[in-house]
């Protein structure tokens, strides 16, 4: 009995090219260490206690959700209250623009 070499080796091939993609995305920080260093960075020269309880605190923070299109549009149209017209239409255009408010 005979083993065909043609579909070893195409299979062969592909595991050997995509492992450097796997290796890529392990040496890539996740959010976890992203926000350590973050809170690291700080901390600055806090020690003992004081550091731990900081870090802990910081861990725990989560970053503010950003503002969704319906809750900007909300917020710009109450900030145009009084406006209208050309006055209203060009303020709406900017405010929406802002990022955030």
């Amino acid at each position: 009995m005979r083993i065909k070499r043609g579909p070893w080796i195409f299979i062969a091939l592909l595991v050997s090219l995509s492992l450097p993609g796997f290796a890529v995305r392990a040496a890539e920080p996740n959010s976890q260490q992203i926000k350590m260093a973050a809170c690291n960075q700080q901390a600055g020269g806090k020690k003992g206690d004081e550091r731990k309880a900081f870090m802990s605190d910081c861990l725990k923070h989560k970053p503010a959700a950003e503002e969704t299109q319906q809750d900007k549009m909300k917020r710009c149209n109450h900030e145009a209250s009084g406006k209208t017209g050309d006055e209203r239409k060009a303020f709406m255009s900017q405010c929406l623009k802002k990022a955030g408010g």
